[in-house]
């Protein structure tokens, strides 16, 4: 939790560099965003180092078993719910949009519109089945 506090600012710090760069014209704003966008790479890739192998083993170890498998179901949970949340309504956006267009022609093919509406709002309860598999882990 530690590394995130520590990476936020430096996030902001290249994200406020960029815009700035970008209100520059010509060739040189894109070399400094590419200068930029690398030193954040390899920012990031030593904060992953690390993240990932900093530490003994035995440290390590004992670190992900009070910790560490518990937060990751729980942000695995969330990435599931918000992720299929998102997907539902997207589908639900383009399938409900075509359901009323079919239903403004032919209302006798409500019932085959509901049912295609109803499975893209079902991709929201599969990440929620997901979610609570993965809290009864933790």
């Amino acid at each position: 939790m530690i590394t995130w506090f520590l990476a936020l600012p430096v996030l902001v710090a290249g994200f406020v560099a960029v815009r700035l760069v970008l209100r520059r014209s010509g060739r040189t704003a894109l070399w400094w965003v590419v200068a930029a966008d690398a030193v954040l790479l390899v920012a990031a890739t030593v904060v992953l180092a690390l993240a990932l192998g900093g530490g003994s083993a035995q440290a390590a170890t004992t670190a992900a078993q009070d910790s560490g498998s518990g937060s990751a179901a729980l942000i695995g949970a969330a990435v599931a719910v918000a992720a299929s949340t998102i997907g539902a309504g997207i589908a639900v956006a383009y399938t409900g949009a075509a359901a009323l267009a079919a239903l403004s022609e032919r209302p006798e093919l409500f019932g085959r519109a509901m049912v295609i509406v109803g499975l893209a709002e079902g991709i929201a309860i599969y990440g929620l089945v997901v979610a609570v598999i993965l809290i009864g882990k933790a």
